[in-house]
């Protein structure tokens, strides 16, 4: 996948809490969680709304107790201090969906650390229940309704908070691991918790997340119904993601009007969005309505903003897809009439020319003819340099150092091929090696 959850950020590679957790014995969790659950079952005691919050405390500590006492963002040197000697059985290197993790196993959990020594998750292999945390939102749920004098709603609220967090957690983890399926259900369950009363709080990243990830396993019915209420909550996801998985799945079940509903009202929305851009590109070409209808969406974003380069930019994008060059590069160009300081312009303008010459490159490597692969070499050539000048004025414009590390990159490939062509073009790609190399990340 190309990110995980694009939308959905993975779990910080930089620790997220410095304390260790103060985590219950696995024999007391248990045999607290087992009162708490016989208090419960007793009808003496399971009208009072304080039966259910010890219930649901002690069915927290229960899914916390087989964690040990590492906590997300320990070091191993961190907790060298507080394993009290304890010594995982295993450590080994492991590859999920997301990267390289060390695995060092214990009794009764996983510990996880990313490539920078971070324990990122805590897998619990050995849990004292099983549906823990179902168990304690179900009793949480349940105080809620009995605590009509609202004595228990900040214990209530409290354990739902940590109801809403672990479930995330465990989503994320699930994700890693590749369990797609089980990852939008604790999505759906961490909203769940965060919505109950009292504490009654809308997680819009939890419902968008858990359409998302159902949109992944191909589960399109509950996709489209955690999407579509996700929109309707104002939650659209990155640059309108959303909309553009919403388009899919109902074109997937035939109906284009709300396909293109979806992705003209995500255009209104989200003009500069690449993914809906395409979308729209993609709907029209495929026959399901008329190119121009694009421009005429456009026009009307121009007449609102009429000094915003960023839509002639837009309009640069959607000639480029449509094949249309000397049109894209009047639009992209326009934008520095509108404002000299604007650089993605001239970055498009810059990619369109070298992603069209790696094509021909492509086409010419693939050619058998001899002369007809001596004018592909030639027309590749072109193409490659008309890259360079667009390029370099963006590397001046720009201020961002990340947007201008990646133009250094595109620059030194091009004026690589030209090295030897010139002088100019040698001490250009000295240039923008040199950039390249002393601003690389480690």
């Amino acid at each position: 996948m190309k990110r995980i959850l694009i939308v959905i950020s993975i779990l910080c590679a930089m620790p997220v809490a410095m304390n260790a957790q103060q985590v219950k014995s696995i024999a007391s969790a248990k045999s607290a969680a087992e009162k708490a659950q016989t208090a419960a079952e007793n009808p003496k005691q399971n009208t009072k709304a304080q039966t259910w919050v010890k219930l649901g405390q002690t069915m927290i500590d229960a899914y916390l107790s087989p964690m040990g006492n590492g906590w997300i963002g320990a070091t191993p040197k961190d907790l060298e201090i507080v394993m009290n000697g304890e010594q995982p059985t295993s450590v080994e290197n492991v590859t999920l969906t997301d990267g390289i993790y060390t695995r060092q196993s214990y009794a009764t959990s996983d510990y996880y650390f990313n490539q920078s020594g971070w324990l990122q998750m805590i897998i619990v292999t050995k849990p004292i229940f099983p549906d823990v945390l179902d168990r304690a939102l179900g009793a949480f749920s349940k105080a809620g309704e009995l605590d009509v004098k609202k004595a228990k709603s900040k214990d209530i609220i409290n354990g739902l908070k940590t109801l809403n967090t672990k479930f995330t957690e465990e989503a994320y983890n699930a994700y890693s691991f590749g369990d797609i399926k089980t990852a939008s259900a604790c999505f759906e369950k961490a909203a769940i918790a965060r919505e109950t009363a009292p504490l009654s709080i809308i997680d819009t990243n939890a419902v968008f997340n858990a359409g998302f990830t159902a949109y992944v396993a191909n589960d399109l019915d509950r996709a489209k119904a955690f999407l579509q209420r996700s929109v309707e909550l104002g939650y659209y996801g990155e640059e309108g993601d959303a909309y553009v998985k919403l388009s899919e799945i109902v074109k997937n079940q035939g109906d284009t009007t709300q396909c293109q509903a979806y992705l003209e009202e995500a255009f209104q929305k989200f003009p500069q969005s690449q993914g809906v851009l395409i979308g729209l590109i993609n709907f029209y070409m495929d026959g399901e309505g008329n190119a121009s209808r694009l421009f005429e969406l456009l026009d009307a974003a121009k007449e609102n903003e009429p000094g915003n380069a960023s839509l002639y930019y837009v309009e640069g994008n959607i000639h480029s897809e449509l094949g249309e060059i000397e049109q894209a590069v009047a639009s992209y160009e326009k934008c520095a009439e509108i404002n000299p300081e604007y650089e993605y312009g001239f970055i498009g303008e810059g990619q369109m020319f070298y992603n069209l010459a790696v094509k021909i490159q492509e086409e010419a490597n693939a050619e058998e003819d001899y002369k007809a692969w001596k004018a592909l070499d030639a027309k590749f050539a072109e193409t490659l340099k008309a890259c360079i000048e667009p390029f370099e004025k963006s590397f001046v414009l720009t201020k961002n150092d990340e947007v201008r590390a990646v133009i250094a990159e595109y620059l030194k490939n091009a004026t690589f091929r030209f090295r030897d062509e010139s002088q100019e073009y040698a001490d250009k790609y000295e240039i923008y090696d040199k950039y390249v190399k002393e601003n690389k990340k480690d």
